[in-house]
């Protein structure tokens, strides 16, 4: 049987008429093997539909005419430059995707047994970012002569009711791919290619559901896992995994090839070129990942597959910026006991706030948080019920793997450090 491979598309690979030109180019060069393509939402459409969003739930009808209006305009300029010709089906299967858009955010929808609560309504509307841009994709590659077949993700990928960080039913999931994707795939011929959206499912009920924030990696893994292929690439604005973000360490050093192990720890600590999920069902079923350049695909890039030793040359820098430390203290000077740690992880839990780094001492206990104005007053006021809060905005947090003197002096150096930890293997510095 002829190869199959699994490659992903980011939203940087499709940001542009240039964009989906250059996808295509990439394909052509892969005319002996069988593809499945994963595609993200288009450049940062995923953004702007989280401010569409916004205006939404906030019921500012001005606003969020004038958000829907630029999404629509930044796709159909896309489309008006890739299709000439205005009869094209693009056109029409383009408007009905936005009609549909627009009608939800004007009425909404009646949906049975579910709490119409933010993360629904988040997966409900942020996904049709991919759906224009999968839309958008089918329609060129069969334009240029390459045989595509479109599959809603929504159809293959099964999940829970967890609405922006869904589960994955794999059974079910496995069923439905063996079911449709795997049979096409089969019977195709050379350079035929099957496409479908990365970051969505849908739910027992049949209501979308998103797998977390940049998930197209995770969907990517998803059909790698279950159609059993070899390897995955997964195509962005980098040469590879690197040491550090380009956009604020200069000169970062591509890292040629790492371990399943250390892409989880850097995924795991914020590191933007994976999804943290990705690696486990490719590390449990052999499968090579790929990370590579779509302006430049004949490079190497980066392989992450499964080595015993890996020599390690120099540290790997991780940034977050946009931070919130928080200290809390009983407001009797009592010890933080397991008592305490568990009352306060339950809270962190209900507001889905993800503890990115925590240290405690005798009576206080601090956590580093993403800056989530939505959420964070709540948490505080919850918090400050039962302890002391004390906190500190816009910080920022350096997570370094191998960390020398050196690399901290590089961080540290006229920064007031807030919290600093150490392992044998990485440091966390919180830093204002």
């Amino acid at each position: 049987m002829m190869e199959l491979k699994v490659f992903k598309f980011g939203g940087a690979s499709v940001n542009s008429s240039a964009g989906f030109r250059n996808v295509c180019g990439i394909l052509k060069k892969y005319r002996n093997t069988r593809l499945m393509i994963v595609v993200s939402a288009m450049g940062k459409t995923t953004n702007a539909l989280e401010i569409l969003l916004k205006h939404y739930l906030d019921n500012d009808p001005i606003l969020l005419i004038e958000s829907f209006r630029v999404i629509k305009e930044s796709h159909f300029k896309v489309i008006g430059e890739l299709f000439p010709d205005k009869t094209h089906p693009v056109y029409g299967e383009a408007e009905s995707l936005f009609d549909q858009l627009r009608g939800y955010i004007r009425k909404g929808h009646l949906y049975d047994k579910v709490a119409r609560t933010y993360d629904f309504e988040y997966d409900q509307i942020v996904s049709y970012g991919e759906l224009f841009s999968s839309c958008i994709l089918y329609n060129y590659l069969n334009s240029q002569g390459i045989t595509c077949r479109l599959f809603d993700a929504r159809g293959l990928i099964m999940t829970d009711h967890n609405n922006r960080d869904s589960r994955v039913n794999w059974e079910k999931t496995a069923g439905m791919i063996n079911k449709s994707v795997q049979p096409w795939l089969a019977g195709s011929l050379n350079g035929d290619v099957a496409l479908t959206q990365g970051f969505i499912g849908s739910d027992p009920s049949h209501n979308t559901t998103t797998l977390g924030r940049e998930g197209s990696d995770y969907t990517a893994a998803i059909l790698a896992y279950i159609l059993k292929t070899s390897e995955v690439t997964i195509w962005k604005d980098v040469p590879g995994v690197l040491n550090a973000d380009p956009k604020w360490f200069r000169n970062p050093k591509k890292l040629d090839t790492i371990s399943y192990r250390e892409a989880i720890e850097l995924a795991y600590y914020g590191a933007s070129v994976i999804h943290p999920k990705t690696i486990r069902p490719l590390e449990n079923a052999g499968i090579k990942l790929y990370v590579k350049n779509f302006a430049k695909p004949g490079a190497a890039g980066t392989l992450i597959t499964n080595i015993d030793s890996w020599n390690i040359r120099f540290p790997i820098y991780i940034r977050k910026e946009n931070q919130v430390l928080i200290s809390i203290s009983p407001r009797d000077f009592s010890f933080i006991i397991e008592e305490n740690l568990s009352q306060i992880f339950t809270i962190l839990a209900k507001y889905r706030a993800k503890a990115n780094v925590m240290q405690n001492s005798a009576i206080s206990f601090s956590v580093c948080l993403d800056r989530n104005e939505r959420i964070l007053a709540d948490l505080i006021e919850e918090l400050s019920v039962d302890y002391e809060i004390r906190y500190n905005y816009n910080v920022e947090l350096f997570t370094v793997r191998h960390y020398t003197a050196a690399a901290i002096n590089r961080l540290t150096k006229g920064r007031l450090v807030l919290l600093e930890q150490k392992t044998r293997q990485t440091v966390h510095l919180v830093v204002k």
